[in-house]
Order: structure tokens, then sequence, then C-alpha cells
């Protein structure tokens, strides 16, 4: 009897027939898509313009599957509201914002909402961004905006200014200003030089920040005049530093007044400003106590310290910080996309985007003295390097010792600017020691209530958080080698973690100073006592824990 095999030979033809339907499909989407692209982005599109970005080429079919494809929405530009428009005679400035406010509903979103991209997905070009390169140019600029122009290229994933882009977020929602406002930069180049060290380059040395950041509005100016959004997460001033501490030090002649980095406040000009300010306004009134400070011919205005100082917001390259963790780049981008409620959904589904800009705090750089000598390695260097700690830093507290630590961190600073070094302070966005505030006060309240001893102080912590620190220093020292240190004469810390992480980055310490006896507050020896115990630099060992305890609420009246 024979065989019938018409059906396996009609089977590859059949399957080669929906293969070419599917690619016909394909092509046909790409050109509907093209055709829309150029109706809603317009002429002036930067997807169009030469030596920007060059299209991903569309992969290939798998397995018998054509990959996903989701399209890019169409856009609506942000619209002024029509009693703007006054004739030429009798036109008003108006304020960007009123411009939003006075028309909340547009918005200058697209149609549709866009939940994630892919890659490969028609219309998704991201400009090339290689971390590591040795020019701007060539490591192209980091762009995170969902701007019209700036959404198809975008090459980064979350959004600038950290934990700040839900501010702006409640000012879109209110029409307070437009989404797609472009800033203006002109003036706000840095004052003071950072230019490129070999540590730019290394992609193991700078993760968490973008080397060229303060540089975006003259690096990548051919990218913002053709409309891309890219925007500066570094900013460098110069400034002055008045705390009531160094007034003190002075007039107790523990510091001195060298008229370059330690001077002398201007009475005159103080006095003068009052007395204009209050010219330029309505008379107070008699039972007004502001009237009694108005001006005073003669009193001691103290000191104040001339510093230069970067603001500095985080950019990570994930592969990179998932190295510094020993974990795979996958298991770094689920635990953020998961710890972060879902918020990033391009963390699983753009595996070619290789940097996110997380939504947490930055750090501030402080530098005493001459900048340049950051880099110059026969010149003393001090530092201090400080998280955040808003209860004892600004407002006293004395549970614990960072405000007496930071102010004896920035004075030794001082000291060494002034022998002809430079001094350096770094104050990082970690409050609780990265917990939070929330979880460090319930941590207080378990301490005042259970008896507050030192054998337990990390156990109170991990009983609530689960852990006892999660500043992670292995992230720290990118700052340093942004800044061009190769080693430090003089670390004012006691911390191990941080002392660990510098030397490990290829940062040689030469001496480490811990917090004098006479500067630690009563209340903070639990603190400080197990910090010893567990492995901060001290010259002085504890031996019994148990024996170091705090007061009770019951011992102050409240």
């Amino acid at each position: 009897m024979a065989c019938d095999h018409s059906h396996t030979s009609t089977e590859p033809q059949l399957l080669q027939a929906i293969l070419s339907e599917l690619q016909n499909l394909k092509g046909s989407y790409a050109h509907l898509e093209n055709k829309l692209e150029a109706l809603t982005v317009g002429p002036t599109s930067p997807l169009s313009l030469n030596g920007i970005s060059a299209p991903i080429a569309i992969p290939p079919l798998k397995n018998g599957t054509l990959s996903s494809v989701v399209s890019s929405p169409p856009t609506t530009p942000f619209v002024k509201p029509n009693e703007i428009g006054a004739s030429p005679s009798n036109v008003i400035p108006v304020s960007p914002s009123l411009v939003a406010r006075n028309d909340a509903a547009a918005r200058g979103y697209s149609s549709r909402v866009v939940l994630t991209t892919y890659p490969g997905q028609v219309g998704i070009h991201p400009i090339p961004l290689k971390w590591g390169a040795e020019t701007a140019e060539e490591r192209g600029p980091v762009v995170a905006s969902r701007q019209p122009n700036s959404l198809k290229v975008r090459n980064a994933i979350g959004a600038y200014s950290g934990s700040y882009s839900i501010y702006r977020a409640l000012a879109a929602a209110a029409g307070q200003i437009d989404p797609n406002h472009r800033p203006d930069y002109f003036n706000t180049e840095p004052p003071v030089s950072v230019p490129p060290n070999p540590a730019w380059f290394d992609k193991t040395k700078i993760v968490t920040l973008d080397p060229f950041g303060h540089l975006v509005p003259q690096a990548y100016k051919s990218y913002l005049d053709a409309g891309i959004d890219a925007r500066p997460t570094i900013a460098i001033t110069r400034a002055h530093i008045k705390l009531n501490d160094f007034d003190e030090a002075v007039r107790a002649g523990e510091l001195e007044v060298d008229g370059k980095v330690v001077v002398r406040t201007p009475t005159d000009w103080i006095n003068q400003n009052r007395a204009e300010s209050a010219a330029a306004k309505t008379a107070r009134s008699a039972d007004d106590v502001a009237a009694q400070h108005m001006s005073h011919a003669q009193f001691d205005a103290g000191v104040e310290i001339n510093v230069s100082k970067v603001a500095c917001e985080p950019v990570w390259y994930l592969p990179g910080v998932a190295e510094r963790f020993g974990v795979s780049e996958g298991t770094l981008r689920r635990a953020l996309f998961e710890e972060t409620g879902g918020m990033y959904p391009e963390l699983l589904t753009r595996h070619d985007l290789k940097t996110f800009l997380p939504p947490i705090g930055g750090l501030t750089v402080y530098i005493f003295g001459n900048p340049d000598y950051l880099r110059d390695e026969s010149k003393e260097l001090t530092v201090r390097v400080h998280d955040e700690c808003n209860g004892s830093d600004v407002f006293g507290s004395d549970i614990c010792t960072c405000r007496p630590y930071l102010i004896y961190g920035m004075m030794e600073a001082i000291r060494c600017a002034q022998r002809g070094g430079v001094g350096l302070a770094v104050y990082y966005r970690k409050e609780g020691r990265s917990l939070g505030e929330v979880t460090k006060y319930l941590v207080y309240n378990a301490r005042k209530r259970g008896g507050d001893n030192a054998s337990q102080y990390f156990a109170r912590t991990e009983n609530i958080a689960g852990v006892k620190d999660m500043r992670h220093q292995e992230l720290m020292p990118d700052i340093l080698h942004w800044l061009g240190v190769k080693k430090i004469d003089n670390m004012i810390s006691m911390s191990d973690m941080k002392y660990n992480a510098i030397v490990g980055s290829g940062i040689t310490i030469n001496r480490r100073y811990e917090i004098p006896e006479d500067l630690i507050p009563p209340d903070s020896r639990v603190e400080i006592d197990a910090k010893i115990a567990a492995g901060y630099f001290s010259t002085t060992e504890v031996k019994d824990l148990s024996k170091t305890a705090g007061r009770l609420w019951e011992d102050l009246a409240h």
C-alpha cells in the first residue's frame, strides 16, 4: 500500500508563505510608522538629522516567530492659551509657568501612553552611549527625557533630578510648568574647572555619575540645538560657608583669618544692604521684632569660608554597578524594578540601555583651597566623607557624633588649605544609613524604651530594618576619582567601610583621624563605642559594650 507524503511536501511551502506574509506585514507596519512619524514629529525631528543617531536594525525572525513590535505614539505639542496672543503694541512679558497654568489641559504629552519600549522597536533609535569613552563626543550625551524630540532617541532609563522628578511631575499635572520647557543655560557654565583625568575613561573607576555631567550645555550643544533634551547632572559654583562654629573658633584663636580661605564677613556691606532693603519696603510697625535688627553701627559679623561647591546627581552605569556588588546585571535590574514598585519597566525590557538615573539623592562637594590641588599628589589633602544626618547636622541632636565630626572634618580641611594644601568635604544624601529618617526614628524609639545600650546598638536597627546599614560605600569613591584624587594624606573618618572602599578603589590613605574625645556628645557614646567594637578605627579598645549606656526619655523632662 503506497503512503501519502503530500502533506510533508506542502508543509515547508505553507510555513514559507506564512513567513513571507509576516515579513510583508512588518514592512507595511514600518512604512506606516514612518509616515505617522513624519506627520506628528515634523521636519525638524532630530531623528532625521545626520550624525545624531542611526536606526537600529529590526531583529530577524527567531524560531519562526516575529519579534515584538510596539508602536510609538504621536505627540501633542504644548499650545499657548489664546489670551496670550496680544497685539505687538501691548505685549506684556509672560512667565513660562503662567502659560501652563492658564491651559492645564495642554500637557504636551503624547496622545497614547507609552508604558515601555523594546530594542529594535520601529521608530526607536537610541543615541549611542559609550561609557568610558575618552571624549564627550565619542561618549555621547545621557538622554533620559521623554519629551517628543527625545523619547525615541533616549538612551537612559529613569528621569533627571533624582527624587525631585516627582515634584516636576506635580508641577506639570498642576499646569505650572510646560513639560516640554527647554532650559536656557546661558551663563550657567562652571566657574571652576574640573578637567578630564584617566579615571573618567576607566569603566571600573566611575559607575555612579556622568563624568561629563557638568559640561552638557557646552559639550553637547549640537544635540540641544537639534531639540534633544539632554540635561546637566553636575553643577559647579563658588560659595561661602557661614557657621557659628567657625566664628567661635576664630574668637578662641583656634582658626586663623587668612583673607583667602577664611575671610571676615563685611560688616559695612551688611549695614548698607539692610538699609537699601529697608528703603525699598514700607516701614515696619513699631512693635515688629524685625525692626530692632535693621541697623547696627558696630558689630562682629564673624567669618566666612571660601569654597568651591559641586552638586552631583546619580547616573548609574548598570554593568559597572553590578560588578561592584558581585552580581549579574540581570539580578541588579530585577531588584531595582521590584524594589521601586515596578516604576521602571525598561529595566527589564531594554537591556540595550545600560544607563539608569535612580530616584535617589545625590551629593555635594565642598572644596577648601585651590581645586587644582586635588589632582596634584605633591599637595597635602585632607578629606571628610560624610553621610547626611539631618537631626544632628542641622538641628544639633546629641544622640550621634555626626555634626561635631562634620565640623571637625571641615575645620581640618580649612587648616590644610591654609598650610598650602587643599581640603575636601563630600556630603552624601544617605539619611539614617540610607534606611531613611522614619526607620531611624523607629530605632530611636526602640533604643530609648528598651534601655539604650551599646551592646544592642546594631541589633535594634537590624530588628526593624532587616539590615544594619545600606549606605553601600562600594559606590562612594567615584566622586573622588572624578575629582582626580589619587592619595589622601588625612582621612577624617573612623569608618572601616569607607576606608576599605576608598583604598580598594586604588586611592592611598596615609593617616586616619578619629573624633577627639572632647567633641563626643554625652548621649552619643553608645553609637561610637558600638562602632569601635564593630571595626571602626580608633586608638582605644572597647572591652565591655554592656557598660556603655545612653540616657532614657525619663532622664529628661519633656
